[in-house]
C-alpha cells in the first residue's frame, strides 16, 4: 500500500449533505475571528464538530438474510413489543420494536436493516420531544419505510428529536434496497425504530452500543432465505 493510500484510508469521508452546513460554519468562524480570537476558536471547534457529525464511514455488513442490522449508530434505548405507527398500514397488532438513540456525536447516516422491496414511505409532521422518551415514537415528526423482506414486512422509522429538525430520506417507494445500504439521515440528534415480526429474536439489550450497518439487532430462524450473492 502506498503512502497516499494510507493517508486516504485515515480520513473518513464526509457526506455531501453536510457540505452547505460546513461551509456556513466555516464562513461564520472567519467573520467571528475578525472581531475576536476567542470567538474564532469557538467557531473553529463548532466547525470541526459539524465535519465530524456528517462523517460517512464505510461499514462491513453481515451477509445473511436471517439477520437484522442496526439502521444507525447509537445506543439501544428500547427492546420490546409495540404497535407500529398507524400511517405505515401495518395494523394494530404489536410487533417487536428495537430503538436506536443517536446523540449529537453519533454518525447520523441511516442504513437499511434488511434487504427487500420498499413497499411504502410515509412522512408525518409532529412534535420535537426528546427522542429518548417512549412517546416520541408516536408524537414526534417521523418518516417510515416499510420493507418487504425475505422474512416478512419490516419497518424502519426515522424519528426527529429535541434538537433534530430535519429528516432526509433518499429511498423511493417501489425500489429495492440492500441490507446496510444508506437511505437517509437525521440532523443533530434523533432516533430510529425498527419494527419486526414476532418471530424475530432480539440479539441486543438496552444500553448496548450499536454500529449502523454492522451490529446485529435481531435474527430470524431457519426458515430465513440465504442470499445468493454478496451485497456490498
Amino acid at each position: 500500500m502506498s503512502l497516499l493510500d494510507s493517508v486516504k484510508n485515515t480520513f473518513v469521508p464526509i457526506h455531501r449533505e453536510g457540505y452547505p452546513f460546513i461551509a456556513v460554519f466555516g464562513a461564520a468562524t472567519l467573520v467571528l475571528g475578525y472581531f475576536s480570537s476567542v470567538l474564532f476558536w469557538i467557531g473553529l471547534i463548532l466547525t470541526a464538530w459539524c465535519i465530524y457529525f456528517y462523517r460517512d464511514p464505510e461499514r462491513v455488513t453481515p451477509v445473511d438474510d436471517r439477520l437484522v442490522v442496526s439502521p444507525a449508530d447509537g445506543v439501544i434505548s428500547a427492546v420490546g413489543p409495540a404497535v407500529p405507527p398507524s400511517e405505515l398500514g401495518l395494523g394494530a397488532t404489536e410487533m417487536t420494536r428495537i430503538s436506536v438513540f443517536m446523540n449529537v456525536f453519533s454518525c447520523h447516516i441511516n442504513r437499511a436493516p434488511v434487504r427487500g422491496r420498499i413497499k411504502r414511505i410515509e412522512h408525518r409532521p409532529g412534535k420535537f420531544l426528546n427522542a429518548e422518551l417512549d412517546k416520541a415514537s408516536s408524537e414526534n415528526e417521523r418518516n417510515g419505510l416499510v420493507i418487504d423482506s425475505p422474512n416478512g414486512t419490516i419497518a424502519a422509522v426515522q424519528i426527529a428529536g429535541l434538537v433534530a429538525r430535519r429528516i432526509v430520506c433518499w429511498a423511493e417507494t417501489g425500489g429495492t434496497i440492500a441490507i446496510g445500504e444508506r437511505f437517509g439521515l437525521i440532523r443533530f440528534g434523533s432516533r430510529v425504530d425498527v419494527f419486526l415480526p414476532s418471530n424475530a429474536v432480539p440479539r441486543v439489550a438496552v444500553g448496548q452500543t450499536a454500529v449502523g450497518g454492522e451490529t446485529v439487532l435481531a435474527e430470524f430462524g431457519g426458515a430465513a432465505v440465504a442470499p445468493l450473492v454478496r451485497i456490498s
